[in-house]
């Protein structure tokens, strides 16, 4: 299936860049006037090949992807792992901050367990995709077996069809799980070369003794595990996390029905950046929600080559930037659809 995918991922048209700067420069404003609105405008229409019609967007999801960690052990988070499932729970009854964001920027939350170290069999509401009940402690083996990373992808891949498929033309990338800022970070010193202690942030809030024993299960999960950084699902299978891999086929999947991805932070961009060491085309499909406060995101972020369209000092995850940055994605679709142009509104152009 992601072989599958990955080939079926075609880059951006230029000649579709070239008519939609045409329109947006007959729209009654001075050229560029927008900034990066029409910026996202341009993408928005290549990506969906939109002419003449303006590109049409449709229903919004977010995806919020929850797994276990069995590095959770070493002590490298403020919050026991207990809290992934009851935070799961949160979700489905609408009262954690993606919910709260999803509504205002008018977005479904679809909850996704991957990984989650519980048994949610009766719950309602709950998308169960379960890879693995959590990962294993990365800081003394590999969290997962290739055939488990290639499977957390797949889903995410699976997810992102479906849902284009139902009409939904814009999607988020959210996660849940304690400790998972642990296997990002290691991927992010995988995939960019930069040092553990480059790139470990202070995720749920740690102290100063917790953030240096988080630098030092980084290491010792690189060094015991030896990720090969060209495989980058053998980078996944070994210090990575499944809720990542399916983020990561949200982006795959996405990219391959021509659907824009809005990806949250840290973990979502971890996620983000296997997607595009898999297939380099899905960047261009790729909006940056914000850039977080975890110490490794901007690294990510430029080697992705993504600018965030926010930046508002944020770190919870979950996928509450993405939701925000959705609003924004949407202003630019609106803007190209609905602003008149020079001629329509009788307004004599520039020079």
């Amino acid at each position: 299936m992601i072989k599958e995918t990955t080939g079926g991922i075609s880059p951006l048209r230029e000649e579709f860049f070239r008519l939609a700067q045409r329109r947006l420069d007959s729209l009654t404003k001075p050229r560029g006037s927008l900034g990066r609105l029409e910026e996202i405008a341009r993408r928005l229409v290549a990506i969906r090949e939109a002419n003449p019609e303006p590109p049409e967007l449709g229903k919004k999801v977010i995806f919020t992807f929850a797994g276990d960690h069995g590095v959770a052990q070493e002590g490298v988070s403020a919050f026991p792992k207990e809290v992934t499932r009851q935070m799961v729970l949160n979700f489905l009854r609408g009262g954690a901050g993606i919910n709260v964001l999803a509504r205002h920027a008018g977005a479904e939350v679809a909850v996704v367990d991957v990984a989650v170290d519980a048994d949610f069999s009766n719950t309602e509401g709950l998308i169960h995709k379960k890879v693995l009940r959590g990962t294993g402690n990365i800081a003394r083996g590999p969290a997962m077996s290739r055939a488990q990373a290639e499977r957390s992808v797949e889903v995410g891949i699976e997810l992102a069809t479906q849902y284009a498929q139902r009409g939904y033309g814009l999607m988020g990338t959210g996660d849940m799980g304690i400790a998972n800022t642990t296997p990002s970070a290691a991927i992010c010193a995988v995939l960019t070369g930069r040092p553990p202690e480059e790139v470990a942030g202070r995720g749920t809030g740690i102290d100063d003794e917790t953030l240096r024993r988080k630098i030092e299960v980084i290491r010792r999960a690189i060094e015991l595990n030896r990720p090969e950084p060209s495989d980058p699902l053998d980078v996944l299978a070994k210090v990575g996390g499944a809720e990542i891999g399916a983020i990561a086929g949200v982006c795959l999947g996405g990219a391959r029905m021509r659907v824009p991805v809005v990806v949250d932070g840290f973990i979502s961009t971890a996620g983000a950046l296997i997607a595009c060491r898999l297939c380099p085309q899905v960047r261009e499909y790729l909006f940056a929600a914000h850039r977080s406060e975890e110490r490794g995101h901007a690294l990510m972020l430029k080697e992705l080559g993504l600018r965030p369209l926010l930046e508002l000092g944020m770190r919870l995850g979950e996928g509450t930037g993405a939701a925000l940055a959705m609003l924004l994605v949407e202003a630019g679709a609106k803007i190209y659809a609905e602003m008149a142009t020079f001629g329509q509104a009788g307004v004599s152009e520039g020079r």
